[in-house]
Parts: C-alpha cells; structure tokens; sequence
C-alpha cells in the first residue's frame, strides 16, 4: 500500500492551514498504547498537515482517524495505522513493534495481531539511523541494568529497554534537535521504567534489590541473612525516596556496579553534577542513620 504523494506544503510566505488538532488521548489508552500514539501525534503536529490531508493521504473518514489518534473507543487495526504512519514518513518497523506490544496490553490474541498484519503487504527491511544504532549499541547494556534494577526482572528490563530504543527511533530528529541526545533518551528511559515499576508510599520501590545483592549472598546463617536484608531493605526503601537524580546515580553507581567515568555518559548529566547528586543523596542518607556505603552490586542473573 502506497499513500497518495503529500500536498505541498505552504512557503514561508503563505498561510499554513492548520486544521483543528485531534483532541486529547483518551484515559483508557494504555501505557504501550500511548507509547506509539504520542510519537506520531507530534509528528502530525509538526507536519503542517491538517486531519483533512490525511482523509485525502489514507482514504479513511476523518472520524476514524480522529478516533485513531486519541486512542478512542477501541483498539486500532495495523492497516489502518499503517497508513497513517506512512502519511506521516514514519519509520515503520519500530512502529509496528510498538503496535504489537499495544495490541497484547489491549488483550488482542496472536491470531487477531497476525491477520491485522498480513491485511498490509510485507515490509522492506528497514535500518536506524547510524548514529541511532551506535547510541543504542552503547547504551543498552548500562540501560539494561538499571532497569532490571528498577524492575527486579531481566525481561521486563529487556522488553522496557527495546521499547525506549524504539520510541527514540521514532523521534530521532527531535532527540538530535534537543541540547543533549544523551540526557533527551536518558530522561525517556527513566519515563517508561518508572511507568512500569511497583511504587510504595508514592515513590519506586527497590526493597526486592536486598534479595539481590552479592553481600547478602554470601551469608551462611539463614538469621544472619535474613537481618542483613531487613537493613538492606530499609536502605532501598530510603533511596527510593530520593530526588530523580540522586536516586538514579546511586542506583547506577551503587546497584549497578556503573564506573564513575561511565555515569555522566549514560545520564547525560555533567561530571560535576553526577559528583554533587551523589554526595547529596549520601548526606541524605547519613541524615536517617542509614549506612551509606554501597551495599553490594546485583548479582549477574
């Protein structure tokens, strides 16, 4: 299926004609629902393209699309979408990944996803962007680890951090655009974990990390380790309450077993403010007579 050529678009002397914007994403679109959504409604935003552009581009009725675009009523079909997406010069293949994973939070089965897909004709193989690729080679592992961090699970991690990386893809231009791609992804990654992991008393909840870390581990006495994760525990609940930043360098340093050189790269945060969030949320620590020093990085699943 090939959209129709896009209208021209107006010169910077003519008048842009902006049709009126699709409303607001209905409360009952999910977190994978919205994490496709809101990259293609931004796209729609900056395209100078009107509701009425895409009824000429996909050859659906304004109702549907408008119904698409605010995660309305119920879940969408992939022709539909994909035709959309194309209008739009989207990358496909991220965006179907997304679709997919919507789909099953949506409880559509296989079956149902797979007779969407095939209503569209195959794919071409699709590539990122190089300097996407590369970003994402680097940081998936250091990525990966603080999820799992997070999330207590190795898939959960895995499946968050490939969908961060596909969420970027679909917005490369911006992330390129934005002063820092480093902290622009970092600050992505961070959204869609902390979407995903147990809150306790309104903040993340690290306490199962006292079952994880190597100090722990290495207690014989079945007392003796059941009282050190009980301190354990009480310091992750503590670091839980830190600050997003300070929270996320302790993590990254202390749980993560991160080197210190790497932190600033990851975050996207300056050397100097990784130094300062960490002696902050040590004193922090020390002000709840907690004991700061690290307690020991996960043991590797």
């Amino acid at each position: 299926m090939k959209p129709p050529s896009v209208p021209e678009q107006p010169g910077p002397d003519e008048p842009s004609r902006r049709g009126r914007k699709p409303g607001e994403i209905s409360e009952e679109a999910g977190a994978c629902h919205r994490a496709w959504l809101k990259p293609v409604r931004s796209r729609l935003s900056v395209s100078r393209l009107t509701l009425d552009d895409l009824v000429s581009l996909t050859g659906y009725s304004k109702t549907r699309i408008s119904t698409l675009l605010r995660g309305m009523e119920y879940y969408p079909g992939w022709e539909i979408t994909y035709s959309v997406v194309r209008a739009l010069d989207l990358p496909v293949w991220p965006l179907r990944r997304l679709w997919t994973a919507a789909a099953r939070e949506a409880h559509k089965d296989q079956e149902w996803i797979e007779e969407r897909i095939h209503e569209v004709q195959s794919l071409k193989p699709e590539q990122p962007p190089v300097a996407h690729q590369a970003f994402t080679d680097a940081m998936r592992e250091p990525y990966t680890a603080y999820a799992r961090a997070l999330l207590h699970s190795d898939p959960r991690a895995h499946w968050v951090v490939a969908e961060t990386f596909d969420i970027l893809w679909l917005g490369w231009d911006e992330a390129v655009a934005s002063s820092d791609v480093r902290r622009h992804a970092w600050r992505l990654l961070r959204s869609r974990v902390m979407l995903r992991a147990h809150h306790h008393g309104g903040y993340p909840d690290l306490r199962p990390a006292a079952f994880s870390t190597v100090t722990q581990s290495r207690i014989g006495d079945l007392t003796a380790r059941f009282a050190e994760v009980s301190e354990l525990a009480a310091f992750f609940d503590a670091v839980g309450q830190l600050p997003p930043d300070q929270l996320d360098i302790i993590v990254l340093r202390h749980l993560c077993g991160i080197d210190d050189a790497t932190v600033p790269t990851v975050t996207g945060l300056s050397p100097a403010s990784v130094h300062a969030y960490d002696h902050l949320a040590r004193g922090a620590l020390e002000t709840i007579h907690l004991r700061h020093d690290a307690p020991g990085v996960i043991t590797p699943k």
